[in-house]
Formats: structure tokens, C-alpha cells, sequence
């Protein structure tokens, strides 16, 4: 499967791939292969915002939901280490997602619903960008072009005030964002106005099941439609396209496609 590459800006990181649906042949003995889906899934890579991660880890989620036949599009950004941080990150995030109307408007792709599905620090930021509509006119990322119908979160530092706390990664949280934390930390802006699943692998050793947990708590009190998703496994569970973890992650994203 070979995607097509968009570029959103000219910075050698502001770019994006659509991996446009497949319907692959039906092998002996198993089920019927997903029929093409309305929408698209974005999938937002994670490594806590640092530049030495990139979206090669996003690369075979991608692959895998055009498949079973979603289209999907793998977003890179800047990142801390190649001019990333707060506000440029974000700005990045929210342009890139934008960039797919065009490139799905060239392929005729339904955009009726799209679904952002990101791991770790592309958790925080799909929850970020699934916000964008309510933002002033002012702020990072207003005014989106698309529109998010739902994010799956794979163990995403969803509480950054805590993280901050915390000091994870090495203080990642305040190297990215200063004392602007509360303008990008998804909790502070429960609720959304779109679905989110909080999956969390129990034995992550990077980012604790407390950012999911203390996420999910607060939306439903707030009002709005969370869940929390436990599974075995670590951190990197998630993104592995052959396990049962991933394979969670993957449903769940069919799941918010197929709702009307």
C-alpha cells in the first residue's frame, strides 16, 4: 500500500499521508473482510512530543484501518527538537487536520465523520484538537475546517496538570508548554462535545492509567459522553497492529465511524 504524502507547510515536518480504504480478499477460514466505511480516521503518532518520534509509529495503524476500509491520514508536526512546542505544535496539529479536506475532496472521500486515534502525547492532542470548535476566535487552532465526531485515545496524557506534577519523561509537559498548560491540557476542557474512549494499557510504565482514569471521571461528571477502556499489556501494546489491544483500539474507531 502506497500513500499519498500532502504537505501542509513548508517545514520539512508539516506533512501528512492518506492511506486511501482496501478491501483485501477473504482468506480461508476467516471473516468477511470490512467493507469501505464513511469518514476517515487521523491518526496522531505519540513520543511526548520530542522529535526523535515521528510518524513512522502511526504508519502501520494507518495501513492497517485502510484495510478494513477506512481511509486514514498519519499526521507529522513539529515536535520539541525541530521547532515544535507551544504554540506551534498545535497550530501544526490543527492545520493538518484540516489539510485532509483537500486531499480527500481529490479522491472523493466522505468526510461525514472523522475519528482521531492517537497514543500517548497524540492522545492529548487529538483530545485538544477534537475541541477546537468552542475555542475563542483568537486562540491556536480555532475555526477548524474538519470537524472531529471522536476521539479513541491509546494511553493519552489526558490530564497535563498532573503529568506536569508528575514530571513525566523528564518534565516533557513543561518543556512543551511552559505555564500554558492549561490551554492545551484536555481536562480542563471537559466536556467535548464528541465521544471519547480513554483506552489504557494497565501495566504502562510511561504514562500512568491515572491520565486516563482522572480524564474520563471528570468528563462524565461534567456531562459529557467518556468511557474508560482497561487492557493488559504496556505502553506499546497499543500501536502494535497484531495484538488484542490494538485490535480494541481499532473496533472502537469503527465503531464511532458507523454511528449515525
Amino acid at each position: 500500500m502506497n500513500p499519498q504524502r500532502y504537505a501542509y507547510g513548508p517545514d520539512p515536518s508539516q506533512w501528512a499521508e492518506l492511506y486511501l480504504p482496501q478491501v483485501l480478499p477473504q482468506q480461508p477460514n476467516q471473516q468477511p473482510p470490512e467493507r469501505k466505511l464513511p469518514g476517515a480516521v487521523v491518526v496522531i503518532h505519540g513520543g511526548f512530543w520530542r522529535s526523535r518520534y515521528g510518524a513512522e509509529l502511526g504508519a502501520p495503524l494507518a495501513a492497517d484501518l485502510a484495510a478494513h476500509g477506512v481511509a486514514a491520514w498519519n499526521l507529522e508536526y513539529r515536535r520539541m527538537g525541530n521547532g515544535g512546542g507551544w504554540p506551534e505544535t498545535f497550530q501544526d496539529v490543527a492545520a493538518g487536520i484540516d489539510a485532509l479536506a483537500p486531499a480527500a475532496a481529490e479522491h472523493g472521500l466522505d468526510l461525514s465523520r472523522v475519528v482521531a486515534l492517537g497514543h500517548s502525547a497524540g492522545g492529548q492532542l487529538a483530545a485538544w484538537a477534537a475541541g477546537r470548535p468552542s475555542f475563542p476566535a483568537t486562540a491556536a487552532g480555532a475555526g477548524p475546517a474538519v470537524v472531529l465526531s471522536g476521539v479513541v485515545s491509546q494511553s493519552g496524557l489526558l490530564n497535563l496538570a498532573e503529568a506536569q506534577r508528575l514530571g513525566l519523561s523528564n518534565h516533557a509537559v513543561t518543556a512543551l508548554l511552559g505555564d500554558s498548560v492549561r490551554r492545551a491540557d484536555p481536562l480542563a476542557a471537559v466536556p467535548l462535545a464528541v465521544p471519547v474512549y480513554a483506552v489504557h494499557a494497565m501495566d504502562d510504565g510511561d504514562v500512568p492509567a491515572s491520565q486516563s482514569q482522572s480524564y474520563v471521571a471528570a468528563a462524565v461528571a461534567a456531562g459529557g459522553e467518556a468511557q474508560l477502556v482497561e487492557v493488559p499489556g504496556d505502553h506499546y501494546a497499543l500501536i502494535d497492529v497484531s495484538s488484542g489491544q490494538y485490535a480494541t483500539c481499532r473496533d472502537l474507531v469503527l465503531e464511532l465511524l458507523r454511528r449515525a
